[in-house]
């Protein structure tokens, strides 16, 4: 089997960020106590499944969520969060790293860092920065999210090599917008009634996608919390116009319940199939341990 580790690490990576964003006709979400305030961190393990090879850890997930203090600077801040007095922005972290089995299999090393500043009044990201490690190869970009303006700026650079010229990619977009990070968290904060569906927005590279979602199915899982009732969103991730360019499916399970929180999810593609399940969450400021894997 023949991997291409670009393509496998977006696949890998947007199998545990559903990517989701906002429409024009959702409102905004008022400034609250979501159910990941004030801190709150989700660890998750990767399994890659293809004919003879079945259940093989390949990846270990850690998202956190968390406040972080904002200078009151009026050009800075959005208009709702001055009105509000927020004094806060939402930060998002993501880690994700090959792990085991797999990268010695396949010779693949990855870790993927992804840090978003997202409004805490609007719920749209500011600011981007990601850092990508692929065995020697290493980028780091960062995106500037121009509410006003309603563009994005995106600029990749190689750090091990100051000399090569940077790469930028800038789009326009309105209404809210959401990176693969801090969409997710988003989605935790909506409504999920068997049956709706979303037209989405989501930016990646400076790029932006208009991404369809699907509740599809209510039904009881086994997992780490227990035996609990979740519901499962389908994203068209995939196709000519989608965020793959290849066939492929991909859905997510949150819990059916206030927190929803995502405790599962698959994607399908050429290179076969891989399942992530939540395995802890640690809340709070002291990162209390909430969960543990079960034996």
């Amino acid at each position: 089997m023949i991997l291409r580790p670009r393509n496998f690490i977006v696949s890998i990576i947007l199998l545990a960020i559903v990517c989701v964003g906002v429409s024009d006709a959702q409102k905004p979400a008022r400034i609250e106590l979501r159910p990941f305030e004030p801190a709150e961190e989700l660890v998750y393990e990767a399994e890659f499944s293809r004919a003879l090879l079945r259940k093989v850890d390949v990846a270990d997930f850690r998202f956190s969520a968390s406040r972080t203090a904002v200078i009151q600077d009026s050009e800075a801040e959005s208009p709702e969060a001055q009105d509000k007095g927020a004094g806060y922005s939402l930060m998002f972290t993501g880690d994700v790293s090959s792990k085991g089995f797999f990268s010695k299999l396949f010779n693949l090393r990855f870790r993927q860092r992804v840090e978003s500043i997202v409004d805490p009044v609007s719920f749209t990201v500011q600011n981007t920065k990601k850092l990508d490690q692929q065995g020697k190869r290493v980028r780091a970009s960062e995106a500037i999210f121009d509410k006003t303006r309603g563009q994005v700026v995106w600029t990749e650079r190689d750090p091990t090599n100051v000399a090569r010229p940077a790469r930028t990619v800038s789009s326009e977009f309105s209404g809210q917008v959401q990176d693969v990070l801090s969409a997710i968290y988003y989605l935790r904060t909506q409504s999920l009634e068997l049956g709706k569906r979303l037209e989405l927005s989501i930016s990646d590279s400076g790029k932006v996608y208009q991404v369809p979602i699907r509740v599809a199915e209510k039904k009881r899982l086994k997992t780490v919390l227990g035996r609990v009732a979740a519901v499962r969103v389908d994203a068209e991730l995939f196709g000519p116009k989608g965020m793959i360019g290849s066939n492929g499916q991909f859905f997510i399970w949150f819990t059916d319940d206030a927190k929803h929180i995502p405790v599962k999810s698959r994607i399908k593609n050429e290179y076969g199939t891989f399942d992530i399940k939540l395995k802890k969450i640690l809340q709070g400021q002291g990162r209390r341990e909430y969960l543990t894997k079960q034996e």
